[in-house]
């Protein structure tokens, strides 16, 4: 680690002039503006999204032409260009503008975990033995937590977890938690709860047998099994492992409308608060729910999931027992572990046709800190996978004087317009097809993760970017200013970044830290070419595994 610090102080730090910064308020992401629709699916300028597809129109499944029996044909994730001649990777855009604070990201091909300043420089870094499997964070104590990728070859083919790591702000390894064999894997994201606990993704494993037990259908299981989600919270048990403390499970809140034989057949639109098996419209693959991300409101004492496979963000009531998150009574809710809300496919609950569906294949689902403009709202990164181009959500929860979400008989959940709503005003300009995130900034701007193509960048309510960063790290190591990163064989670039979180200045774990900037990441211009690095694809053969940390690469393609 002392070493690659060493290397990183030696780069020169690049500060953009005042010309630069003219020149990139209309580069790439300039364009972006502020597109206030309707409703969502019908912005102006455009038809909408969903228009283009009508698969399955009774459950609102992922649309588009088909390529692999089931996978929508996707859009090219596009290489960022630079409005800067000759620069490919690094800083792009500081404006003053931008807030203020620390970003923290992990470069989904390699161990190294970087804290970099608004000007592109690195002020702390950490380093695993493991690539990201996914998500990092930095706690209020200064100590890192790292999900790590453990290659765990029986389960996501996506996401791919089976650890959690903390670091102290000097680097040593003070607690390791292991969720992986072949019966459950933990994957994508975490979330830290103020207690010290943990909140985690995992996936379980059920037989083919047990999956016709709860009503899927034979033609359905594209595996001929199935990986539902559950979320566990972890107490830790320090320097290794933890406690299982709390948990709730998708499996025990199914629902279906086929096989009035078993238990829990019933009429899907008179129940929103249960999830239909055939909620995704189509045949599934082992990774049924497919979620991806975990945030915790503790105000609330909720929980928000965005599910991928059924295109819907869900909440939770966190306030339950184990046993009454198993059930559908109890907790300050009433509903036990059933859904108190969900939004974004009214189709998964028969509330609705494709037509309605507002969220594709979204990331990302998080609640606004208080004190942040849009306090208490939702802001959710809108993939758009099979449409082709990105938008950033922010929606507000109906709920009434109780704290009980709003639902009308018959009605869908609302909100049927969004509160804020981002995209490029050239569309296409802004599209990141899988991972990706985006978080409120206390100064009410939003930072973005284009995760597939590596690029981050902050916009502000009326849509003008005024922070722009391309991340350099790629497979195999660090390019030089002027190189391009390769893609692997999903058409993901090399430098992609899963999400990332920017801490305020004020923030408490960064108090009394040494925060000198260290100098940029990316290698001179001078070694362009000298890398052997840039534009390096992947072999159109090439299997999960390869060069990095102990997670290995992962270019095998999601399968769904």
């Amino acid at each position: 680690m002392k070493s690659t610090l060493m290397r990183v102080a030696s780069r020169p730090v690049r500060i953009p002039d005042l010309a630069r910064i003219l020149v990139c308020l209309f580069g790439w992401f300039a364009a972006g503006s502020l597109a206030m629709a309707p409703a969502m699916g019908q912005e102006p300028g455009g038809p909408p999204p969903n228009d283009q597809h009508t698969p399955r129109p009774e459950r609102g499944g992922s649309g588009g032409a088909r390529n692999d029996g089931g996978r929508a044909a996707m859009p090219e994730n596009k290489t960022p260009v630079s409005p800067n001649p000759g620069q490919t990777v690094g800083l792009f855009l500081n404006s003053s503008s931008a807030a203020a604070g620390y970003t923290l990201f992990a470069p989904k091909h390699n161990n190294v975990i970087y804290l970099m300043d608004n000007q592109g420089r690195v002020v702390h870094q950490w380093q695993s033995a493991y690539e990201p499997g996914q998500s990092v964070y930095l706690k209020p104590n200064g100590n890192l937590l790292h999900c790590c990728f453990t290659k765990n070859k029986g389960f996501t083919s996506g996401g791919e977890g089976g650890r959690v790591e903390e670091f102290n702000w000097d680097g040593k390894l003070v607690w390791e938690f292991e969720y992986s064999s072949d019966q459950h894997l933990s994957h994508h994201d975490i979330a830290p709860l103020p207690n010290g606990n943990i909140l985690l993704l995992v996936v379980e494993k059920k037989s083919y047998e047990e999956c016709l037990a709860a009503g899927f259908k034979p033609e359905m299981l594209r595996d001929r099994q199935l990986f539902p989600d559950s979320v566990i919270e972890v107490q830790p048990t320090y320097p290794k492992g933890g406690k299982i403390v709390w948990e709730w499970r998708v499996w025990d809140h199914l629902i279906q409308d086929s096989d009035r034989a078993k238990a829990n057949y019933g009429a899907v639109a008179a129940h929103p608060e249960l999830i239909d098996v055939n909620c995704n419209g189509r045949a599934v693959p082992a990774f049924w729910n497919h979620m991806n991300s975990i945030a915790y409101n503790a105000k609330l004492d909720q929980i928000a999931l965005s599910v991928r496979g059924c295109n819907e963000i869900w909440l939770l009531d966190h306030s339950t027992s184990t046993k009454e998150a198993a059930g559908h009574t109890g907790g300050k809710q009433g509903k036990g572990g059933d859904l108190i809300y969900r939004w974004g496919n009214p189709a998964a609950y028969q509330r609705g046709t494709i037509a309605d569906k507002k969220l594709v294949q979204q990331h990302d689902a998080q609640w606004i800190p208080d004190g942040y403009p849009g306090a208490g709202h939702i802001t959710i990164f809108n993939n758009g996978y099979d449409r082709g181009w990105s938008s950033i959500e922010e929606i507000v929860p109906p709920m009434d004087a109780a704290g009980r979400y709003v639902l009308a008989a018959g009605k869908a959940y609302g909100p049927e317009k969004t509160a804020w709503h981002y995209e490029a005003k050239n569309r296409t300009d802004f599209f990141s097809s899988e991972i990706s995130g985006a978080h409120r900034l206390p100064n009410g701007n939003t930072l973005v993760c284009a995760g597939v193509i590596g690029t981050l960048f902050e916009v502000t309510p009326a849509g003008q970017t005024v922070w722009q960063y391309v991340n350099p790290m790629v497979r195999g190591g660090i390019l030089a200013q002027g190189e391009l990163p390769g893609k692997d064989v999903r058409g993901h670039l090399f430098n992609a970044v899963f999400k990332v979180h920017r801490y305020a200045p004020d923030y408490p774990g960064l108090a009394g830290r040494d925060l000198t900037p260290k100098g940029v990441i990316e290698l001179p211009a001078a070694q362009k070419g000298k890398t052997g690095l840039d534009q390096a694809n992947a072999s159109p053969n090439e299997q999960p595994g390869g060069p990095g940390g102990k997670g290995g690469q992962r270019d095998r393609p999601p399968r769904n």
